[in-house]
């Protein structure tokens, strides 16, 4: 079965096609034509997950289902959250957002923080949403060179390494994505 996940991340098309295996094949932005950004105007992260699975519904009539995450940080009120992808700018560059969060962090003697995806399911007119959450720490300095995003300065509860120290099987297993398409992956089972 084919479902369309709007998208052209290639690290996040191929994490989610790790994950929900070969019972269904992951079809991009790309694979459909769909070559515009899909505007990201929501207040939350679910917001946006809706918005761009309701978005390809109404330009292309497929049903599909997008991801919004958000890196939220206890010492920073929850920042950057929903602007994660654009925390330091629209230039969307992990690096200056990593950066950033780690200046804002410089005397903070807290450093939890929380990964949190949302995935909205679109099949026409019904939504489904499914959310995964790992909770962990924000390290002083950037470590390991797997992943992606803010993978290097994330450190998961209960691992003394970062998300970009972990190999894909491994993050996999244990991530915020990971655990929201395991929710959705159980859902598309039942319907199937």
């Amino acid at each position: 079965m084919k479902l369309v996940f709007a998208s052209n991340n290639k690290n996040k098309i191929a994490e989610i096609q790790q994950l929900i295996g070969d019972k269904f094949e992951i079809v991009s932005l790309e694979d459909i034509g769909c070559t515009e950004d899909i505007p990201e105007t929501a207040e939350t992260i679910e917001g946006n997950a809706i918005l761009k699975a309701q978005y390809v519904y109404d330009k292309y009539g497929l049903s599909c289902f997008a991801d919004d995450t958000g890196l939220e940080i206890d010492a920073l009120q929850g920042e950057p959250g929903v602007y994660s992808a654009r925390y330091a700018g629209e230039q969307k560059n992990a690096d200056d957002n990593m950066a950033l969060v780690l200046q804002k962090l410089e005397n903070k003697t807290n450093r939890s923080a929380q990964f949190k995806t949302v995935i909205a399911l679109n099949f026409g007119s019904e939504h489904f949403l499914f959310e995964g959450i790992v909770k962990g720490t924000i390290t002083p300095v950037k470590r390991g060179n797997e992943g992606f995003g803010y993978d290097p300065i994330f450190q998961p509860e209960g691992f003394d390494v970062t998300f970009a120290e972990m190999s894909m099987q491994q993050k996999a297993t244990i991530s915020h994505r990971g655990k929201a398409v395991e929710k959705l992956v159980n859902f598309l089972k039942r319907m199937m």
